[in-house]
């Protein structure tokens, strides 16, 4: 296992993240899952046995029971706080009231609260705002976010499922304010899902956030178990047969496969390890987060930290996903020449 510094903060985490949206039983209307107390446990220590210090939650997983189940699973397993790194998430609906969701500050103070008792710890490492709210304003939410962190509920902020230009906003307010800047973005990267490509992973690049990558097999399509028809149609068991996310391009997915099969069966291991490996050797990339339910789930996940590809193979897959240029990337290239000659600068721009 290798290991990371998160964005240009000081926090080291390991490439790979547990996941923990998995974790519970409970019914959810975020997603419905069958795992309990015992399993998440055995989860938990696989995946610490494997060199990972990272664990990723968030209140609505099972209606708050995932954070139950790793807590419970940290103090069964006899683990040192100091050297596991626990991250969850706060914005989401964690019931029918008005103000039972957003980043107001109503709401993420108490939702901070009541996600520490259920973990059982007097702070988390890294706390994220997961979502974008439409009505609070966003510099009530990130002063909520200062607040969290100065009582010392949470060492570092983060952010998931922002735009770009949201980020870069909210990096600015905290700068001309004195406040923590978030440190990292969780979003939606695959080998075949490369929106993020377009305008975020420059901003996160120029601005030195980290990316936590979610769902990095999109959904399980990526995983090599499913059988994929000439129009994309996708049959099999599995998590996807019932629920269709995250949206997902399935012939490009289907053509990712076929690429990633030779390289997989080549190295003894699944599809699924080639499309981590993939994400693992993306500069932006801090941590994959890895869910499972099963221990050769995980153990297929975390062989992807072992897996060197190849420059070739890299190529291939970078041509496999590749995403046409939009305007204004069109347009910047266009005007990026010099006399005739494409002109490579010295430096990233910062």
């Amino acid at each position: 296992m290798r290991y990371n510094q998160l964005g240009n903060s000081g926090l080291v985490v390991s490439e790979l993240c547990l996941g923990a949206m998995t974790f519970g039983n409970k019914p959810s209307a975020f997603f419905q899952h069958d795992l309990d107390q015992a399993g998440s446990t055995a989860l938990v220590k696989q995946a610490v046995d494997g060199g990972v210090n990272f664990i990723d939650t968030a209140n609505v997983y099972s209606a708050g029971q995932s954070e139950e189940f790793v807590g419970q699973a940290l103090r069964d397993l006899g683990i040192a706080r100091d050297q596991i790194v626990i991250a969850t998430k706060g914005m989401g609906p964690m019931g029918d009231g008005p103000n039972d969701s957003g980043y107001g500050r109503y709401h993420l103070l108490y939702q901070v609260d009541a996600s520490l008792e259920r973990l059982g710890l007097d702070h988390v490492d890294l706390y994220q705002i997961h979502g974008w709210d439409p009505i609070a304003p966003i510099e009530e939410g990130l002063r909520a976010m200062e607040d969290i962190v100065r009582s010392g509920r949470a060492r570092y902020i983060g952010v998931s499922n922002w735009a770009a230009w949201q980020i870069a906003k909210a990096l600015g307010i905290a700068e001309k304010r004195g406040w923590d800047k978030f440190i990292s973005n969780q979003a939606f990267y695959a080998v075949s899902g490369r929106e993020l490509e377009r305008e975020i992973v420059p901003m996160m690049l120029s601005e030195g956030l980290g990316l936590m990558v979610w769902s990095p097999l999109v959904g399980g399509l990526l995983s090599g178990k499913y059988d994929f028809g000439e129009d994309g149609e996708v049959s099999g068991e599995g998590r996807r047969a019932k629920i269709d996310f995250p949206r997902a391009d399935k012939l490009l997915a289907r053509n990712a496969v076929a690429a990633m099969r030779p390289m997989a069966e080549a190295r003894g291991v699944g599809v699924a390890s080639i499309a981590l490996a993939w994400l693992l050797h993306q500069p932006v990339t801090g941590s994959v987060i890895v869910g499972a339910k099963r221990a050769d789930q995980l153990e297929q996940n975390l062989a992807a930290s072992d897996i060197e590809l190849t420059s070739e193979e890299l190529a291939e897959l970078d041509e496999v996903g590749k995403l046409d240029d939009e305007y204004p990337a069109w347009a910047i290239k266009a005007q990026n020449v010099r006399h005739g000659f494409r002109v490579t600068p010295r430096r990233s721009p910062s």
